[in-house]
């Protein structure tokens, strides 16, 4: 990942290396990465506004997921209905 030394501390507006930034920033928001992954990251994201961008729309769409996704226990005759349905069609 190209890491870009602007000395005016402005973020640059095009990422060189975008689809290793996304596979970045998915490890980070996933947990999979440790503290010198998360440091990367961090530098990343004051330098570069698209994965800035990306990076908090993701972690946005996750947050609802979790709080719009519960789970809640399903009918034993819907279960029942559905599963007999896939069996009909094979």
């Amino acid at each position: 990942m190209e890491m870009n030394d602007n000395p005016s501390g402005e973020k640059k507006m095009q990422c060189s290396d975008e689809s290793k930034c996304l596979e970045l920033l998915e490890s980070i928001l996933d947990g999979e990465l440790q503290d010198s992954g998360k440091e990367i990251l961090k530098e990343k994201l004051a330098k570069c506004q698209p994965c800035f961008e990306h990076y908090h729309l993701e972690q946005a769409i996750r947050d609802v997921l979790k709080t719009k996704c519960t789970k809640q226990a399903v009918p034993t005759e819907l279960a029942d209905c559905i599963r007999q349905k896939i069996q009909d069609i094979k």
